[in-house]
């Protein structure tokens, strides 16, 4: 087990292996919508985190699947951080995770048995403390390892806290720093040391499990957990859903200290500029911006951060959650107001 190296089997791990923002949007306008009932409170309209189903007056199901190929090459730690992502999004409604159920493709030719019991124990130690079982799932033999989950939560509908509600005004936070995808190129490239690993561990298998206590805010208006579209893409979606334009202020967005290293060295992932070439023209950055800079804010976040917009009258209760509920590093990073759905760094 200890020769077998998981990333060697794929091409992008993590949410770095998503379908860049542009050709995704391009696969689902061609889609036929099918069938939309009035029951369904969040659909895929606004490219949302989670699909959200309103059971009856005091509550929604919030409905989500999320899954990808190796971004460490612990077994282990893999199941951990494919598992913590995937309940994120249940978090980022505003809900509380009730079950989930096991998405697993293994190359049963080249992998043991004891590595893929490794990547299932991961995920199901993620379950366990959330405080939720793994119900069933589905198995097939694929030629690079995937694992994820179907996640279900429950929210009350006057809860749900969806993308594209932020208001003019409203201020931003970030619940997590970024780096994650920049530390996940550094380990395929054989330069990231214990601590790096252990930091990167950390903020991936870190539970956004402060959700519903933002959602239970009122003038918590909008949330969005950052994954692999980067920050800057994320951003975008909730501009786009709430018509309005961001600007936020670089130096205060939390940045993981190593992950900051290793960009100005020139590291990152192939997801970065893949990013920056479908959502670039939307993003307005300040002369003498450097590459480094850029390639954090479109840097693919697995299992990132929530993302707050909020009236700035409650914006020291939202730190004051985030800050008591573990996430040191959270802070308020910029504000939104009226004008075209663009992002603005200063």
């Amino acid at each position: 087990m200890q020769e077998i190296r998981l990333t060697q089997f794929s091409h992008g791990g993590g949410c770095g292996c998503k379908i860049a923002p542009g050709v995704l949007a391009d696969i689902l306008s061609r889609a036929p919508q099918g069938i939309i009932p009035p029951e369904l409170m969040v659909g895929i309209e606004t490219s949302d985190d989670a699909a959200v189903y309103r059971l009856n007056d005091s509550q929604a199901l919030i409905a989500t699947t999320d899954f990808f190929t190796p971004i460490v090459d612990d077994p282990y730690d893999f199941g951990r951080i494919a598992a913590t992502n995937a309940i994120s999004d249940v978090y980022a409604m505003g809900g509380t995770p009730i079950m989930a159920l096991a998405i697993v493709g293994m190359p049963l030719d080249k992998l043991p048995l004891e590595v893929i019991g490794k990547v299932l124990e991961g995920g199901a130690s993620v379950c366990r403390e959330a405080g939720i079982p793994i119900a069933g799932g589905h198995s097939i033999d694929v030629l690079e390892p995937i694992y994820g989950l179907v996640a279900l939560g429950l929210v009350h509908p006057d809860r749900v806290r969806r993308n594209a509600d932020a208001g003019a005004g409203d201020v931003l936070i970030l619940g997590k720093p970024l780096g994650v995808g920049v530390l996940s190129a550094a380990l395929k490239k054989g330069i990231l040391d214990a601590a790096g690993y252990a930091e990167m561990i950390r903020h991936t298998t870190q539970l956004n499990r402060v959700g519903p206590a933002l959602a239970a805010l009122p003038d918590v208006h909008a949330l969005t957990d950052v994954t692999g579209f980067g920050l800057a893409g994320h951003l975008l979606e909730i501009c786009r859903g709430s018509l309005l334009t961001a600007r936020v202020d670089f130096a205060k967005v939390p940045r993981i200290a190593i992950a900051e290293a290793f960009a100005r060295d020139g590291i990152r992932t192939g997801a970065s500029p893949r990013n920056w070439t479908a959502y670039g023209a939307s993003v307005n950055l300040p002369t003498g911006f450097a590459d480094w800079q850029q390639n954090l804010l479109t840097d693919p976040q697995t299992s990132g951060g929530l993302l707050v917009s909020c009236a700035p009258s409650v914006a020291d209760e939202v730190l004051r959650l985030f800050h008591d509920n573990g996430f040191g590093a959270a802070g308020v990073i910029g504000e939104f107001a009226e004008g075209a759905p663009v992002v603005t760094l200063v």
